[in-house]
């Protein structure tokens, strides 16, 4: 990343945005999968974006919903009752060791099991800060909560707001700009030259999503984002010219 050492982003070999895949190779039947997640990145993403959930043992698993079908809610399940496609965090980072990642904490007030006291939060950033080589790691949610209960356990680790496009973006702005995080990541739809420019005068990062079309991505990285979150990572590495990028999915 460009506008924040912290955030762990500005070791790519090439000018532009980062290119995070979102849940891999985007929504499907893979996502969130280990197979998913590398495929992302032998299609040219520089890492992932992914989702992290508590079992009911204790254990950090990927899934973006929260209940999983035919088995029921991951915060019900132990590891054990887990189908085969989920995988546990500790196997994606050491999977994707050398790969930026951005993990969305899962825990809204409106879903089954939720954590008051964001234990899923502050399990993810001891885990993180108990294993080296993890720098490249940024966490996010949409929650103030979550990420600031991750800086409470780490004050370094990279955090990064959720928006959605209707959210207030300068009131988002100064919001993490208040609580120490790190990053804005904005819906591509909220994303203007001027956030942009106000969050890096702030020394903030703006990673954006989810951007399946090539116009927006070129959009996008022509006022200066931080990083691309997409379903399409063939696609929009094409559009950004990034070598080796090859075709995909454009839709929004």
């Amino acid at each position: 990343m460009k506008a924040l050492e912290k955030q762990g982003f500005d070791g790519a070999n090439f000018s532009g945005p980062t290119l995070l895949g979102h849940r891999g190779m985007g929504v499907g039947p893979e996502e969130n999968t280990l197979a998913g997640l590398m495929e992302a990145i032998r299609a040219g993403a520089d890492g992932i974006e992914c989702d992290v959930r508590r079992t009911a043992d204790g254990a950090l698993v990927l899934h973006h919903d929260p209940v999983i079908e035919g088995a029921g809610p991951v915060v019900g399940l132990t590891v054990a009752q887990l189908p085969g496609r989920v995988p546990r965090l500790e196997a994606v980072l050491d999977a994707l060791v050398g790969s930026h990642l951005n993990l969305e904490i899962k825990n809204l007030p409106t879903e089954p099991g939720y954590d008051p006291e964001e234990l899923t939060a502050r399990q993810v950033a001891a885990l993180l800060r108990e294993r080296a080589g993890q720098d490249s790691v940024i966490i996010s949610s949409f929650t103030a909560a979550a990420l600031d209960a991750v800086l409470s356990v780490d004050p370094a680790r990279a955090t990064g707001f959720l928006t959605t496009a209707g959210y207030d973006q300068d009131k988002a702005l100064a919001r993490a700009v208040e609580r120490g995080w790190s990053a804005l990541h904005p819906h591509h739809r909220a994303v203007t030259a001027e956030l942009v420019a106000a969050a890096h005068s702030q020394g903030l990062a703006v990673n954006t999503w989810t951007v399946n079309d090539p116009e927006e991505a070129r959009r996008l990285a022509g006022i200066g984002v931080d990083a691309i979150i997409t379903d399409a990572v063939g696609a929009i590495g094409s559009a950004l010219g990034r070598a080796g990028a090859g075709p995909g999915a454009s839709a929004d």
